[in-house]
């Protein structure tokens, strides 16, 4: 995990120089925090994780850098049974020379790999609002998100953000900046959210909404929002507006097994970076 947060350090542009580890699941200031790295361009340096007890989830228990879930796989498989080439039967066995198990074809030896699904989204901004969309499809039906959904082969991820804008909202937003990453490793997610503006102030709901609102912060409606990630993205986004600006975050939503997309509090946000 840490050489790939390395290496995503050095060769992204969503990460920056100055990370910090934060020690509560909103991503709230502390007078003192936990862990600055050293300036270096574009890139992590080594440090010890540490799992974070969610404050909504008092059931979550911290564990020790050495036990915690995010060094570990914690997301479920699919058992995948015929081949996806050749449609042969497959067997589940872990391949030569690596750690995973795998399912394998028995006709023709192909590999079948899993791997997250990438959702991108935006935070818009306008007049001290934030754009929200009502969910108008399951899971989360009719509850509140940003508009969101998951990346299309042959986009970046700033297209497929702002597609899923205009698909969801009818709306058309310029990219500022990117806000956001949060792994989910329970169901193969990772989201990147950006800032972003309205280039004209007009949206409508598209075929997955009911309805599309700008709301004040102070009106955000925390209680009937779709997903752990809309309400760690809004709450992190709150929290830096009260200190200046928005920051760029990086963590780890460990979801509680069994829970569904709507119980929204049951989660830790660990390894949390910040800007």
């Amino acid at each position: 995990m840490l050489r790939s947060i390395q290496f995503l350090g050095s060769c992204s542009g969503f990460f920056f120089h100055r990370l910090k580890l934060h020690g509560n699941h909103y991503g709230l200031s502390s007078r003192t925090p936990l862990l600055t790295s050293s300036r270096s361009p574009r890139c992590f340096r080594q440090f010890r994780a540490s799992s974070i007890r969610s404050e909504s989830n008092p059931e979550t228990k911290s564990s020790s850098p050495s036990s915690s879930a995010t060094f570990r796989s914690t997301g479920a498989t699919r058992k995948i049974n015929f081949c996806q080439s050749c449609g042969g039967p497959t067997k589940h066995e872990i391949p030569d020379g690596e750690e995973r198990e795998r399912a394998i074809c028995t006709l023709c030896g192909k590999i079948a790999y899993e791997n997250p699904k990438m959702v991108v989204g935006c935070l818009i901004e306008h007049d001290n609002s934030i754009l929200l969309c009502k969910r108008k499809i399951q899971p989360s039906y009719g509850l509140w998100t940003l508009p969101a959904g998951y990346m299309e082969i042959g986009e970046s991820a700033t297209e497929g953000a702002i597609r899923e804008t205009w698909e969801e909202a009818g709306a058309k937003v310029e990219i500022i900046s990117p806000f956001s990453q949060l792994d989910i490793p329970l169901i193969g997610q990772t989201y990147i959210i950006f800032l972003a503006k309205l280039m004209t102030p007009h949206f409508s709901p598209g075929p997955e909404s009911s309805e599309c609102r700008l709301f004040a912060l102070d009106d955000i409606p925390f209680e009937s929002l779709s997903f752990s990630s809309m309400l760690v993205t809004l709450n992190l986004y709150i929290e830096d507006i009260k200190v200046g600006k928005p920051k760029f975050h990086y963590g780890i939503i460990n979801k509680r097994p069994g829970t569904s997309p709507s119980e929204i509090h049951a989660y830790s946000l660990d390894y949390h970076l910040r800007t």
